[in-house]
């Protein structure tokens, strides 16, 4: 069996989420669509806070 985050997802699947949305991220910069960025933001934060890793700050959507 399997270490779960505390939203009962495995932590592998919370790695893979993190990996997506940090590629989400990536992309929504290079368009330049700050709806995108904030939103893939805010999960990459949430994913990083479950994970009991170091949370990222984003200030150039004001997510510190």
């Amino acid at each position: 069996m399997q270490p779960k985050t505390k939203t009962n997802f495995t932590i592998g699947q919370s790695w893979g989420a993190l990996r997506k949305a940090w590629k989400g991220y990536r992309i929504a910069k290079v368009q330049g669509d700050n709806g995108k960025m904030r939103e893939y933001a805010t999960k990459i934060r949430k994913i990083q806070g479950e994970l009991g890793i170091s949370v990222a700050s984003f200030p150039n959507v004001g997510i510190h």
